[in-house]
């Protein structure tokens, strides 16, 4: 009897297999990293509807309780349940991270293509001054500014802004340098346009895509930061929700009743993987250097 050999697949086939699998693959950090986000901002908007307990009412007869059926993640050093506070706690970490893209974003973009653009001693100055805030350790001097101005919501996203502004403004004067002689420009210098309906009118809406991905990768960063500024006591005071204070509070207390800091630390790490894989799809899919 002759043995059946299995028909192996041609090379078309293969090739037609690989391209109905290969958009699936390079849309999955996309799509998981857009889910966790999904998740954040809606646990945000319903924290009333999903925090069992009120977060800020204490009772101090329940204080550092373990993880039980009645409270999911325990309770903290005052009696308050742990899960309510984690949930509320996406809120001003929301909050500062909008506020810290509404002011970054805007001043890189202005300063990068105006420098790139016009040149010169403007040029010159501007990107010195750029690079010295760069060389700056960045936390370092948000806790500076925030010890000159004030704990507060707003006064951390105003430090950390100032430090986080300067990535925006090189990458914007790259692109503004390499797009100035290009012959897009040049067509529309022949009719009339230039100066700053050159500037945002045209040279600003190529220069955004790029500033959006850069923009969803270190939103990981600012969450860290923030929780970084919380933790020293330099963010958003008590008694409200942040999962940076959170975690110091948690850490008097982290080798006898652990769950204090590992229900806020959880939560942080939860946030930065959910913006870096968004980052990271948002890359995949704008920038045309990476994946085909």
């Amino acid at each position: 009897m002759t043995q059946m050999i299995p028909e192996q697949p041609t090379q078309v086939e293969a090739d037609a297999e690989t391209s109905v699998w290969k958009p699936a693959r390079r849309i999955t950090t996309f799509s998981v990293g857009l889910v966790l986000v999904a998740i954040l901002v809606l646990t945000a908007l319903l924290a009333p509807w999903l925090a069992p307990f009120d977060p800020n009412i204490q009772h101090i007869e329940l204080r550092l309780l373990p993880p039980s059926e009645t409270h999911w993640l325990g309770t903290d050093g005052f009696g308050r349940d742990l899960l309510s506070r984690v949930v509320y706690g996406a809120r001003p970490t929301l909050l500062l991270v909008s506020l810290i893209l509404l002011l970054t974003i805007p001043v890189g973009l202005l300063i990068g293509i105006s420098a790139g653009y016009i040149g010169g001693w403007y040029e010159r100055i501007v990107m010195r001054l750029t690079d010295i805030v760069m060389s700056l350790p960045s936390l370092v001097m948000a806790l500076a500014l925030v010890a000159i101005l004030g704990p507060g919501l707003m006064n951390g996203a105003l430090a950390l802004a100032f430090t986080s502004w300067p990535p925006f403004a090189r990458q914007a004067r790259a692109e503004t340098l390499a797009l100035r002689r290009s012959d897009y420009l040049a067509a529309a210098r022949m009719q009339g346009i230039g100066g700053l309906r050159l500037m945002f009118g045209h040279i600003l809406p190529l220069c955004l895509p790029s500033a959006v991905v850069r923009a969803a990768l270190s939103l990981g960063g600012i969450i860290l930061a923030s929780a970084g500024l919380g933790f020293l006591g330099m963010g958003i005071q008590p008694p409200t929700a942040e999962w940076g204070s959170m975690v110091a509070e948690g850490s008097k207390v982290i080798f006898d009743q652990w769950w204090v800091a590992a229900a806020p630390g959880g939560a942080i790490l939860f946030a930065s993987l959910a913006f870096n894989l968004l980052g990271d799809g948002l890359r995949d899919k704008m920038d045309p250097r990476h994946g085909n």
